[in-house]
């Protein structure tokens, strides 16, 4: 049963990473920025994984990639850190890491989309209809009527909105490239090359924004630190690390629809950090995300 659905455990503990990093890289934005918050834990990133593989695989860099993967992972990690991240951790500071996480909800039919047309990946019924429930569980949890209660809207800038929207769009491009040019090679290696292509990405820049003044005085803020280590531990690192053995495992359709449930299990979180109350209408919402992720181990 665990062997089976290996690819659907793996999305679910990407998911729970998700949710720790961007909580932890929302209250670190908001110390020094979403700028210098994806430059710093790339770095950091970078340090982790290269103890992992050296560790594990006795190499501190890649070097046995091949061009396939080299070309491949670096523009998914480009795509997927400075484009995606980038817009995504501005989103953060506009709306809120959970309203941005709602967003990110468009991920999975993009992903899926992305998958049929570049791998022909099929999705069966079953994960189709789970999909569609995860998502609509989803809705249910951030949506919110207007004050004439006629409609429902997102009460949040439009700039924001577009943002996360932006931020969606990287993410699912960037996982259907490292699905393609991972293949079976190593995730943690296919991890580390993603990160330098994203710190090359960064690099160029501020280069052209001039911020190297700003980080210098960022990367000293004792209090964006600590939140910056635990979401680059649980993001860069360890969450793009099971997204990538997830989708070895399973279509990047379910993967994604599963990694999805963030904006639900956030909810405990933004109780806890950040005083959100939760209404009944969002405890619905978390159970129906729940069947419909069930639905996708089980069918």
């Amino acid at each position: 049963m665990i062997q089976a659905h290996l690819g659907e455990i793996y999305s679910f503990i990407t998911a729970i990473c998700w949710t720790v990093t961007a909580v932890a890289f929302e209250l670190a934005g908001k110390k020094i920025g979403s700028l210098s918050v994806n430059y710093i834990r790339l770095i950091i990133g970078f340090i982790l994984i290269s103890l992992i593989t050296t560790f594990s695989r006795g190499m501190v860099l890649p070097l046995d990639a091949g061009s396939h993967q080299w070309i491949w992972l670096s523009i998914s990690g480009f795509i997927g850190f400075v484009i995606g991240d980038l817009f995504l951790f501005q989103s953060f500071l506009e709306i809120g890491s959970r309203i941005s996480m709602l967003i990110m909800a468009l991920v999975p039919p993009i992903t899926a989309l992305l998958g049929f047309l570049t791998m022909r990946e099929m999705i069966t019924v079953s994960d189709f209809f789970g999909m569609v429930i995860t998502i609509v569980g989803i809705f249910v949890v951030v949506l919110v009527k207007n004050p004439e209660g006629n409609k429902f809207e997102l009460s949040r800038s439009i700039k924001g909105i577009a943002y996360a929207f932006i931020g969606a769009l990287g993410q699912s491009l960037g996982l259907v490239l490292s699905k393609i040019g991972m293949g079976s090679y190593n995730p943690f290696a296919a991890t580390q090359i993603r990160i330098i292509a994203g710190m090359i990405g960064f690099t160029i820049v501020f280069m052209f924004m001039k911020g190297w003044d700003k980080l210098k005085v960022d990367i000293k803020n004792k209090e964006a630190f600590k939140p910056l280590f635990w979401g680059t531990l649980f993001g860069p690192v360890l969450g793009v690390t099971f997204s990538l053995l997830a989708v070895q495992h399973t279509t990047t359709g379910v993967s994604s629809t599963i990694t999805s449930i963030s904006p639900v299990l956030i909810i405990p979180f933004s109780i806890y950090i950040f005083k959100d109350k939760v209404s009944p209408k969002e405890i619905f919402g978390a159970i129906i995300s729940v069947v419909g992720v069930s639905i996708l181990f089980i069918l």
